[in-house]
């Protein structure tokens, strides 16, 4: 039964070993090959991602039904300098042979003498700092990360806003296809005309009468030797003069004479 056990148990291991490589694969291949297309969002979701399973793999450490790893020994009974095809495809091409070389980095249980020493070097020293010294230094770095998270925030909403002012509108698209429309096309625009735009002369307007009376006098009047092209002129002066019909004025007195003496006729 415990070994039954112990074999689920490292299955679900190498499964969850197998899923956390090829996300790690994964985002090291978008570092080196699509850095330049690179977002921040994608790489704050890659790093979720690798949390997640890092997550699920301690609890299946931690599992009740987990036996203890430590217990068990691992032996290794060959050692050979032969390249070995079957630890080649366990690999995946990583460890050619199983050899007294690699047998202590693969098989240790402990960490390098070097990265040990510096552990227990760090542990000393942080024995030799007060309870005192050491909240002052959590709250002093406690204060700094604050003010740091602050200061992104505030840049992130002057961002944000930066943003809005850019895509805000400032006109309404409705209206401006409306008026294109209008002017291109005069779609919408009414075809009536406004009362007294028309050639008629309405009976009821003051004076309407005796311009039109000057106009049909005046058009009667002789021009021996006058140009054919004063007649419009003459006739204009006449309505002109809405307020005296029947009597000649001097401009149109003046004109008359001096058409008649110009220097062209004879």
């Amino acid at each position: 039964r415990e070994e039954k056990q112990l074999e689920l148990t490292l299955e679900a291991l190498i499964s969850q070993v197998a899923d956390l490589k090829n996300s790690l694969v994964s985002f090291i291949y978008k570092l080196e090959n699509e850095y330049d297309r690179l977002t921040w969002p994608s790489v704050l979701d890659s790093f979720a991602l690798l949390s997640g399973q890092l997550n699920t793999l301690n609890k299946v450490l931690k599992h009740e039904k987990t036996p203890l790893l430590r217990n068990q020994v691992i032996i290794p009974l060959v050692l050979s300098p032969d390249r070995d095809e079957e630890i080649m495809r366990q690999t995946e091409g990583r460890v050619p042979v199983f050899s007294h070389e690699v047998v202590p980095d693969h098989l240790r249980t402990k960490p390098d003498p070097e990265v040990e020493e510096q552990e227990k070097q760090l542990i000393t020293d942080a024995a030799r700092i007060s309870p005192d010294v050491a909240q002052k230094q959590i709250q002093s770095l406690n204060k700094m990360c604050s003010n740091l998270l602050e200061k992104i925030s505030k840049e992130e909403r002057e961002s944000e806003s930066g943003g809005l002012r850019q895509n805000k509108q400032t006109f309404n698209p409705a209206d401006t296809n409306a008026l294109v429309a209008a002017v291109a096309f005069g779609k919408g625009l009414s075809n009536r005309r406004p009362p007294g735009s028309g050639g008629s002369v309405q009976s009821g307007q003051p004076g309407a009468g005796a311009i039109i009376a000057g106009a049909s006098g005046m058009q009667q009047v002789p021009m021996s030797g006058a140009p054919a092209q004063q007649q419009p002129m003459l006739a204009g002066v006449q309505m002109a003069q809405a307020g005296q019909p029947g009597k000649m004025p001097t401009g149109i007195k003046t004109n008359i004479k001096s058409a008649s003496m110009h220097p062209y006729q004879r």
